[in-house]
């Protein structure tokens, strides 16, 4: 963060700041240092932050350092699901032709949606111990995170090298970049407003897929009168119920209003459409499992096409997963955009940007280059259930799900995602997301008003 405290144009006072680095264990301005809990609940130990503009004397942010030859690549990201995994070895395949005899680490930490990671990962870049390159949402999550905190460094002149600027839209770019500078490389767009089911499981009931929300209430319960889960919705990882809601949201608010959300808190209090979106949301849950915390998002998408659930609401990970475990799509589950949402994209992007003090620089340039190209978005989306944040992919690469969802994109209207980064700030999101995970096992909804109204004090 600058000295001036200013995000966005917008001077930043004391307890904002506080706020922000305290829900982010983030070094404050001024050396002073806020401790966060890593995974294993140990506390960091506080050290020197790392400098926080390239090296005085380097002309161009991204050109190559001299010096030793570099042998190592650090990734991290949370990519440990079939699919996901799938789609990062095909990138790391691609990087060894570029660079043999690298080694690669894959610093992976299991949790959907990054929940584990992220808190690893602050106490990493706190300690001024970086990766060569981390996995971040587009978005607040880049850019409310790390960019503000100049923990990134900006990479224009790789963006003009490649070309990118000129094979990536407009509203991706935009969540990239902060005051003119691009801060990391896209290479994906996942649709976070979708609803995958068992295909024989509605052929023996004599069902359709429900587009509307009434429509999915009725089919909800002629399943369970028929003693079959109706919903299958996971837990353990922290950001399943709070994906559910954001699916919700854009239903009961449509594209034009759902965004407000995130930049008018006093909505969060004062729009009776809440309640009714809260309301909502436990009506659905009254067709799901009672187990949820005990499962993952990927045990709750197995139990779809094992058949032990009828439909789960997910992003389009989970096809990925789908294909991966053998599943034939329009055989064994199909899909439809959540119930309320057809017309609308609730979108979210993948990335990797290039932290200050990266170890290893050379080789994230190359890596960030891998990851921007038109071969390695074409390796890596049709395993990871992504379109490519390229609009110039070979789309004989992509089965009919994905070019779908390519279609889909260019002609819905677009929404960002709140619980994977895009559309607030991780503060926001880590408040928005306990006091979902509150509710879902206590289905208090006035107790969940209440966390939702002192999670917009965030925004």
């Amino acid at each position: 963060m600058t000295s001036t405290g200013r995000e966005h144009g917008r001077e930043m006072t004391r307890r904002e700041m506080l706020r922000r680095f305290l829900a982010l264990g983030l070094a404050l301005p001024g050396g002073t240092a806020l401790l966060a809990a890593c995974a294993g609940g140990q506390q960091p130990t506080p050290t020197t932050a790392a400098p926080t503009q390239p090296p005085a004397g380097q002309a161009s942010p991204t050109a190559p350092t001299t010096g030793q030859a570099e042998d190592k690549l650090e990734i991290f990201s949370w990519w440990t699901n079939p699919g996901e995994a799938d789609g990062l070895k095909a990138l790391f395949d691609l990087f060894s032709q570029r660079r043999p005899g690298v080694e690669i680490i894959n610093a992976t930490v299991a949790g959907g949606a990054g929940t584990n990671a992220k808190a690893v990962l602050v106490t990493r870049m706190q300690g001024g111990n970086p990766p060569d390159s981390f996995q971040v949402h587009a978005g607040q999550e880049l850019i409310g995170t790390w960019v503000v905190a100049g923990k990134m460094e900006p990479i224009n002149d790789l963006f003009e090298q490649e070309g990118w600027n000129k094979v990536m839209p407009k509203t991706l770019l935009d969540q990239i970049s902060h005051e003119g500078k691009f801060y990391s490389v896209p290479v994906n767009i996942h649709r976070s407003n979708m609803l995958w089911y068992n295909k024989r499981i509605f052929e023996a009931n004599n069902l359709q897929p429900p587009k509307t929300v009434d429509e999915f209430y009725q089919v909800a319960e002629k399943l369970k009168s028929a003693g079959v889960t109706p919903l299958s919705v996971g837990g353990k990882d922290k950001f399943e119920v709070p994906h559910l809601f954001e699916s919700v949201l854009l239903a009961v608010f449509g594209p034009e209003d759902y965004p407000k959300l995130f930049g008018d808190p006093g909505m969060w209090e004062s729009d009776a459409r809440i309640q009714e979106a809260i309301d909502m949301l436990d009506q659905f849950l009254s067709y799901a499992n009672e187990d949820r915390a005990a499962l993952s998002w990927a045990d709750a998408a197995q139990r779809v096409i094992d058949g032990s659930a009828a439909m789960t609401i997910m992003g389009d990970w989970a096809y990925g997963y789908f294909i991966n475990k053998g599943a034939q799509p329009g055989q064994v589950f199909g899909w439809v955009p959540a119930p309320g949402t057809d017309g609308s994209f609730l979108w979210l992007s993948d990335s990797f940007g290039l932290p200050v003090g990266a170890p290893h620089r050379n080789n994230a340039i190359e890596w960030l280059k891998v990851c921007g190209s038109r071969e390695g978005q074409d390796a890596f989306n049709p395993k990871k259930g992504s379109i490519p944040a390229r609009t110039d992919a070979d789309k004989s690469k992509y089965d009919e799900y994905l070019r779908y969802s390519i279609e889909r994109f260019a002609q819905d209207k677009l929404a960002p995602s709140v619980v994977h980064g895009a559309a607030a700030n991780e503060a926001y999101m880590t408040a928005y997301n306990n006091a979902l995970n509150v509710f879902s096992a206590s289905r208090d909804k006035d107790q969940l008003k209440g966390m939702l109204i002192e999670a917009a004090k965030e925004l």
